[in-house]
């Protein structure tokens, strides 16, 4: 009988963690977590970022690290929140990486999130691991700075794998729900000029992503975590309406979604970038997705299928 794999998941606790536990357990995974608190339960299960010890106990013998780990940026972009920001990406990773170093069996693979968002405002072209050019500003800063942190870490046993991952969409959470209220409200118009690209994968896929990295030793390195369908803001609002019964979609000039950014303390990025995320390492590798089509993957999202 095969001894149940292990993996450690570290920032459990959201919409994408909180579905990756699911699944794993699911598939019969033993899942140990990292987070701001240590859960209960049997010792070496769990652990909490300001406990070295706990952290390479958790760590050692796991076969698989997925690090989700970093504070959500749907927030003004002050001073206080892009610290917070960046260090909850890049002193996590450097914590892994020192309890990877101490640990005596370490995780053979350790995947950590990243960003699609580090690529440029890209409506000419998409853009690859290979050939994507990055961009400018806080979030690409960020991306940058945590992909340094993860190439930094001297973890010679073990294969590093930056998750550049678009924007996750699922049942119950992600990054539709602002979308699906819009449309609702008959709102649902395209946003700004309507030409930006949208890049997204299904958070199914994310997961199926994840163990199909696992498994293929030949991959390290960025990898572009997104669905091969990308459409512009016009496309996706059509596609949201649709999903969701509204019959009217209002238009939502630029100068309008930033004033509302402001009253509801976020920012504009989220749908006035262009991302033109183009997932070659995991088309070329031959990933077979789930969900490949946001039409179809937002009618199953609005009926609360998985």
């Amino acid at each position: 009988m095969n001894k149940p794999k292990t993996v450690v998941l570290a920032g459990a606790s959201g919409f994408i963690g909180s579905y990756f536990r699911a699944r794993f357990e699911h598939d019969d995974w033993t899942v140990r977590t990292i987070g701001r608190r240590a859960a209960g339960g049997a010792p070496g299960q769990s652990a909490s970022w300001d406990d070295d010890g706990a952290l390479t106990r958790v760590l050692d013998g796991a076969d698989l690290l997925v690090n989700l780990a970093g504070r959500s940026v749907h927030c003004r972009y002050n001073a206080r929140n892009k610290a917070a920001i960046l260090a909850s990406r890049v002193r996590t990773t450097e914590a892994l990486g020192r309890a990877i170093a101490r640990c005596q069996e370490p995780p053979s693979v350790w995947l950590n999130s990243s960003t699609g968002t580090i690529y440029r405002d890209a409506r000419d072209r998409p853009q690859s691991e290979e050939d994507g050019e990055l961009g400018a500003g806080f979030s690409v800063d960020v991306a940058r700075a945590w992909e340094s942190a993860l190439e930094a870490t001297d973890t010679p046993r073990t294969r590093k794998v930056a998750l550049r991952i678009a924007i996750v969409l699922g049942p119950g959470g992600g990054a539709l729900r602002p979308f699906a209220t819009l449309a609702r409200l008959g709102l649902g118009g395209h946003m700004g000029v309507g030409t930006q690209q949208f890049s997204w994968i299904h958070v199914e896929d994310l997961y199926r992503a994840v163990r199909f990295l696992h498994a293929r030793t030949d991959i390290s390195g960025p990898v572009n975590i997104a669905s091969p369908d990308v459409v512009d803001n016009r496309e996706l609002m059509q596609l949201v309406r649709r999903a969701y019964g509204a019959r009217l979609g209002i238009p939502t000039p630029a100068w309008l979604l930033r004033l509302g950014a402001v009253l509801i303390r976020t920012e504009t990025e989220l749908v006035l970038k262009s991302r033109w995320v183009q997932p070659a390492k995991l088309i070329d590798a031959g990933f077979i997705y789930r969900q490949p089509e946001l039409g179809r993957a937002l009618l199953a999202i609005a009926k609360g299928k998985p």
